[in-house]
């Protein structure tokens, strides 16, 4: 199959890449059939020169059957060659992996039990929170009462 892709050039720290035209087989920097472009994440977003691809190339491949990998396919439609594939949801991304791993087994065993043990654990903490707030202000209340009592009998 073939693959519009990546094939990474540069030296260390200083990536850039040729967007070729491979068989999905050859190794990421290996052969391939042709350049068609190239892609240098280093210069700013608004620069030209970060992206330069034939269109006509790419239209071309594409009609005889290649297929651009994800990132590609985000390059070609920063360039308005084809249009911008849908982000990605992958709420997972944001968790270290053994914690995702952890949260992974918890939600296999029992993910309803789950969801409702932590709803009244949510409303529990409200409940109490308003009934210790009326309590604190009691003592206050009374602690000031009692205080000007004890200094009348002394003056």
């Amino acid at each position: 199959m073939l693959r519009i892709r990546l094939s990474m050039g540069g030296v260390r720290k200083r990536p850039v890449y040729k967007i070729v035209i491979a068989d999905s087989r050859y190794p990421r920097d290996g052969k391939f059939i042709e350049k068609i472009g190239s892609f240098n994440p280093l210069l700013p977003k608004d620069k030209k020169e970060r992206i330069k691809v034939e269109a006509e190339r790419v239209k071309y491949w594409m009609s005889k059957g290649a297929q651009p990998t994800l990132r590609v396919s985000r390059i070609l439609g920063e360039a308005q060659i084809m249009p911008m594939p849908k982000p990605g949801n992958n709420p997972n991304k944001a968790i270290p992996k053994k914690e995702r791993k952890k949260a992974g087994e918890e939600n296999k065993e029992e993910p309803k039990a789950a969801a409702k043990k932590e709803e009244p654990k949510k409303e529990e903490p409200k409940a109490a929170a308003k009934k210790e707030e009326p309590k604190k202000e009691e003592p206050k209340a009374a602690a000031k009462k009692e205080e000007p009592k004890k200094e009348e009998p002394k003056a």
